[in-house]
């Protein structure tokens, strides 16, 4: 019998090696029967029983890089809006999940979760954009299985200019502050989306994986 698969998706953004090394090893922590794939493919990702997309850089090159992969958003709408597989989304890959980035003019995300993506703006002018580095977390919904085992003031790893604002306060699970309230965690019925890195987030970062490997939403 053939393994389930956890697909990350190769779209050119970033390097995915890390992500996958840390998906990697939560799987092999927790003893799953489970492998991971890093594809381009749509009919993997069509295969998979989970599925990652990561994002590095600009909000307009990450969904222009998406889309030129003939066929994966499509196969990403049917496995996710349609077949409600489990989803993660990390930093720009979540991003992507917005209605709308306004990073160098406005542009079209998949829109599965309504909002923009926005400059941060810290109230403090001493903070520096980028956001670059460890930051706590805040638990807006703590009893969420994507947070079983972290806690208020974690501290998880984070490196971006721009944050998601979503149109719904609770589809927030859990923020930190840079001069304001950002959204950490994002998520609404099996879709979820992480701003910071869970593979560069030591334990905290494991322990999330192991949390979206084991989801059952």
């Amino acid at each position: 019998m053939t393994r389930a698969t956890v697909a990350i998706v190769d779209y050119g953004s970033g390097n995915l090696r890390s992500a996958a090394k840390a998906f990697e090893r939560a799987i092999h922590e927790a003893g799953l029967d489970l492998n991971v794939e890093v594809t381009d493919n749509p009919d993997t990702v069509a295969a998979a029983e989970r599925i990652v997309l990561p994002g590095v850089g600009a909000f307009a090159d990450c969904m222009r890089g998406l889309t030129a992969l003939p066929g994966m958003i499509g196969t990403l709408e049917q496995a996710v809006m349609k077949e409600a597989k489990p989803f993660l989304g990390i930093c720009v890959g979540m991003q992507l999940l917005a209605s709308v980035g306004r990073e160098h003019g406005d542009h079209n995300g998949l829109g599965w979760i309504a909002g923009e993506v926005v400059p941060i703006q810290p109230a403090d002018p001493s903070l520096k954009i980028p956001h670059m580095g460890w930051n706590t977390l805040a638990l807006d919904r703590a009893d969420h299985q994507l947070l079983d085992g972290l806690e208020n003031g974690d501290h998880v790893y984070f490196v971006h200019s721009y944050q998601f604002k979503p149109e719904a306060a609770h589809h927030v699970l859990a923020h930190t502050d840079y001069g304001g309230t950002v959204a950490a965690l994002i998520g609404r019925d099996n879709i979820a989306g992480t701003q910071f890195h869970p593979e560069k987030s030591q334990q905290a970062g494991l322990q999330f994986i192991h949390n979206f490997l084991t989801w059952r939403p």
